[in-house]
């Protein structure tokens, strides 16, 4: 393993969190022996630019330092490379590492477990969602969810999380469950009125809130969560139970395990790790053994 490696940085993650803790984890993985270079990039583009030019000029790590649309730019530059990645979680959702049973907003702790995992070798294989040439790490959502992040992005203000809140009330208001037609592996169309459809990877999305609470980054499959034509008043009851998980065990809930599937429903974005993957019809295939991450050997998010 070459001990150059490159933080990839985005400094205005977290309400600039980015920027300081970039700083942190830098120091730990130099005091570690490591030589670091950070990349920074002008817009989006030009950062997936410069992270794809390290990881082809031959970078021993990618640590990508930022919440999950960092994570989402650096798993475009290193899925299906032998490039490592490494994850210093400081933004404001945080899933991917939560998949991985990484700590978040403690860039100190992620330096150290990315510089140890380098030293001993502790890479694992774990699995990518890919729809076309994109690639995500926890959730694709549609549907209700992604019908607020839609509304959310259109607004200018209020800032930050705030403005989502505000786009959920506003969602709700115009609530009615949507019609569906899913193709999964055995090839039967379903059609199905439901208020969202969530195809997971990982198992959270939106900051710990566990839509799809059984799945796991190592099996090769997708845990597939499709919640029924609720009731504006059922769905409130519904959904804070995602932060726990209990959310499945609802009559209105349904789940799934597949390799791939299709989603087809008219005037739906589709959102993976929180960024726009498009209009629906959209198809999601579980690629096993994607991506190369740092991660404890004994990860408790990858472990049953």
């Amino acid at each position: 393993m070459t001990s150059e490696i490159t933080l990839f940085v985005n400094p205005t993650a977290g309400r600039g969190r980015g920027a300081h803790a970039a700083q942190p984890a830098a120091r730990v993985l130099r005091e570690a022996g490591f030589s670091v270079r950070t990349v920074l990039g002008e817009d989006a583009d030009d950062a997936l630019r410069r992270a794809r030019e390290a990881v082809g000029g031959g970078t021993g790590a990618l640590i990508a330092v930022g919440g999950d649309g960092m994570m989402s730019l650096a798993l475009q530059a290193v899925a299906g490379t032998r490039t490592p990645l490494g994850v210093v979680a400081v933004g404001t959702g945080n899933d991917f590492a939560r998949a991985l049973g990484l700590p978040v907003r403690e860039p100190a702790a992620a330096g150290r477990i990315v510089a140890e995992a380098l030293k001993g070798e502790q890479i694992r294989d774990v699995d990518l969602g890919r729809v076309g040439q994109k690639w995500f790490g926890t959730i694709l959502a549609s549907g209700f969810d992604s019908r607020v992040n839609d509304r959310g992005n259109r607004m200018r203000w209020p800032s930050g999380r705030f403005k989502y809140d505000l786009a959920m009330v506003a969602e709700l208001a115009a609530f009615k469950p949507i019609p569906y037609r899913i193709t999964l592996d055995d090839g039967k169309v379903r059609e199905i009125e439901a208020t969202l459809v969530a195809v997971g990877n990982g198992s959270s999305y939106g900051g710990g809130m566990r839509i799809c609470s059984g799945a796991r980054v190592d099996d090769g499959l997708f845990d597939v969560t499709v919640v029924g034509d609720c009731t504006r008043t059922t769905l409130l009851k519904v959904f804070p139970r995602v932060y726990k998980g209990t959310h499945l065990n609802h009559p209105k809930v349904t789940t799934h395990r597949v390799r791939t599937i299709t989603l087809q429903a008219e005037g739906v974005t589709g959102y993976a790790d929180g960024e726009p993957m498009g209009a629906l019809p959209l198809t999601a295939e579980c690629v096993p053994g994607a991506v190369r991450v740092l991660a404890p050997v004994r990860s408790p998010a990858i472990a049953r």
